[in-house]
């Protein structure tokens, strides 16, 4: 019963301020980015801890805290925090030749997860968790702890599907999409990717937004496969394929670690999020209630998502000397 543009108007407020902090993010050095960021970690985790005694529930998740009238998701500034503060203590350890760095790193992660896991947000746990283990592959590792890795991924993922009832629901209705309104999301968004066919029925002749819930934000692709047909998705899905791979040919130049492990983690989460939120869409996946970066709606997801590319940016842009980056 709102207006028609209710969220692109809100949208509209939120762009300007997320392209203001993108550059100016991306004017920091390295040495900056860092010192940032760990003030960023320590805000953001209190704030996402306080969700727990203060936050909104919605649909039975407490990830928001209400400010005024505007609703804030702390977890969504923690992840790119968390993987900048984790990049400088890898690469702290590496540098020293000592283990501390990576304990305290994974001390950070722990606690972390546990946190977002009792919200409960099983889908950002699973891309902090991710992100962290790509950093650890990167920083090199022997063979069995990447096995280690893979084995607490799996068995996080089980522990989710029994602990918690959403998970075990969202999965269960994922195999059987008859049952459940998971099932009934996934069937409209199927129905509009064939209603859109290759160029799309125009803009603003779509009409799954009407019934879709969430189409504004996690079922967004949808709207878009209706509206702009099959091509347009297809050049979405290359273009955050060029963001990633060229954002990590760029780091990987690099001969600082904390450069590699930082862009590493931070665009594994961008790309991470992005095919998370494609394929439960398309029904690859169990729906995540994750959002579509630079497309979804929502202020915090993009002043966040904002940072984290600004942060990409400011790591790989070249420097007039090595003395100007250190």
């Amino acid at each position: 019963h709102l207006d028609p543009f209710y969220f692109a108007r809100r949208q509209a407020i939120y762009v300007p301020m997320a392209i203001v902090v993108m550059v100016a993010t991306s004017l920091l050095s390295p040495v900056l980015v860092r010192r940032t960021a760990v003030a960023a970690f320590f805000v953001a985790f209190g704030l996402t801890v306080a969700t727990l005694f203060l936050g909104n529930e919605v649909k039975g998740a407490t990830r928001w805290l209400a400010v005024g009238s505007l609703s804030l998701q702390p977890s969504e500034f923690l992840k790119p925090a968390l993987a900048v503060v984790c990049a400088w203590l890898i690469a702290a350890s590496r540098n020293t030749g000592t283990v501390i760095g990576y304990a305290l790193a994974t001390a950070l992660v722990g606690a972390s997860i546990t946190v977002l896991a009792l919200q409960p947000d099983i889908g950002t746990t699973l891309l902090v968790f991710g992100a962290w283990a790509v950093q650890i592959f990167l920083a090199g590792c022997p063979l069995l702890l990447i096995a280690v890795l893979a084995a607490l991924f799996v068995a996080g993922a089980v522990g989710a599907y029994l602990m918690f009832d959403h998970v075990h629901q969202r999965v269960d209705h994922f195999l059987d999409p008859s049952t459940g309104s998971d099932g009934y999301q996934i069937g409209r968004a199927m129905e509009a990717f064939a209603s859109g066919g290759l160029f799309g029925r125009g803009p603003g002749e779509g009409r799954v937004k009407e019934v879709l819930p969430d189409a504004h934000a996690d079922f967004i692709f949808a709207v878009a496969g209706e509206e702009f047909g099959f091509l347009l998705c297809a050049i979405v899905v290359g273009l955050f394929t060029v963001v990633v791979l060229q954002a990590l040919l760029r780091a990987l130049k690099d001969d600082d670690l904390f450069v590699v492990l930082a862009v590493g983690a931070l665009i594994s989460l961008f790309g991470a999020q992005a095919l998370m939120n494609m394929a439960s869409t398309v029904h690859l996946i169990p729906p995540k209630g994750t959002t579509l970066p630079f497309i979804s709606y929502g202020g915090s997801a993009s002043l966040a998502l904002a940072w984290t590319m600004g942060m990409v940016l400011a790591l790989t842009r070249e420097r007039p000397s090595w003395g100007a980056r250190r």
